[in-house]
């Protein structure tokens, strides 16, 4: 049997990078999938197609997460129309980054809508749902960032932060119902938002690692896919660093 075998997950900011690279491994696991993302773009579309061949159901759903009353809204459809919210992952995340003598209202504002205020309106929507269902697993996506800072990054460093605050304090609320809320805290984790950085900051980065490697999606999928299985029935409240030893 596979790792998520009968379960629907619930993935947001999943048209690209590490939450595209979650709902693969997922649909590998055998889970249902729900998606968003902020527009139906062909390549969206083109991936929904992927995940449907593998033998699951996948449907994208376009909506601003960030948006409470969308988010309540699509939540309620998904639930309907897949008849179950087994996993919630919180990955839509943005930067806006700057030095904090030039960073903007909007900016920060920005990064706190879409990275952090995101994370309380899907998990608000869900709750209704895995409370029912007595069981529920929400994986909130940080960063290494969040947990020790870095230079030019006030804003999203907060956001990330802010979100193992959340994590943790959900835990505590909804443990009695046997819903779970865990954070991933990733490092450099290669993808098309690094893609474009120049090889010099690139190589910079790698000597910061101790595994000497950008991590993949698929290094993050793997910690999510554990998350969302009956494998960490007992873990919650819990940040898991994805970093290739940056933290230690």
């Amino acid at each position: 049997m596979k790792l998520l075998e009968g379960k629907t997950a619930l993935i947001t900011g999943a048209g690209r990078g590490i939450g595209k690279g979650i709902a693969l491994k997922f649909a590998e696991q055998g889970a249902n999938l729900a998606l968003t993302c902020t527009s139906l773009r062909d390549e969206v579309m083109k991936f929904e197609n992927e995940l449907n061949q593998m033998g699951i159901k996948a449907k994208f759903y376009a909506f601003d997460a960030s948006d409470f009353e969308a988010s309540q809204k699509y939540v309620a459809e998904i639930a309907t129309e897949f008849g179950r919210i087994d996993i919630l992952v919180n990955n839509a995340g943005i930067t806006r980054d700057a030095a904090l003598k030039r960073l903007t209202e909007e900016q920060w504002d920005d990064i706190m809508r879409v990275n952090l205020k995101s994370v309380f309106c899907m998990s608000k929507a869900v709750q209704p749902v895995m409370w029912k269902q007595a069981a529920g697993s929400i994986i909130n996506m940080s960063s290494v960032v969040g947990v020790r800072g870095n230079a030019n990054q006030c804003n999203y460093a907060a956001s990330k932060a802010g979100i193992i605050g959340f994590t943790k304090s959900a835990a505590q609320e909804l443990g009695a119902r046997n819903i779970r809320c865990n954070a991933i805290a990733p490092g450099f984790i290669m993808t098309e938002m690094t893609d474009v950085l120049p090889d010099a900051v690139k190589d910079e980065w790698m000597k910061k690692i101790p595994m000497r490697r950008g991590g993949t999606p698929e290094d993050v999928a793997n910690v999510a896919a554990f998350l969302g299985s009956d494998l960490s029935a007992y873990v919650t409240g819990q940040v898991i660093n994805v970093c290739g030893g940056m933290l230690t």
